[in-house]
């Protein structure tokens, strides 16, 4: 007896919208996936380039290439 796999469809993964938590589903029709909409998108991007998210640094690594 085989088991026909082909109608059986995993449900989408849902996952948290980064910006404002709301549940998206991960499908390729989410156009904005990890957001749930154009203006979540939007607003993270800009938070990114007015530089309130940053990218942590070692205290370790240097600032410059100062010789001396």
């Amino acid at each position: 007896m085989a088991s026909n796999h082909s109608n059986l469809s995993k449900p989408p993964r849902i996952v948290s919208c980064p910006r404002c938590r709301t549940p998206v589903e991960w499908v390729e029709a989410s156009r904005f996936r990890p957001f749930c909409s154009a203006r979540c998108k939007t607003d993270d991007l800009g938070a990114w380039e007015s530089e309130a998210y940053r990218v942590a640094a070692s205290e370790e690594a240097p600032l410059s290439d100062e010789s001396g």
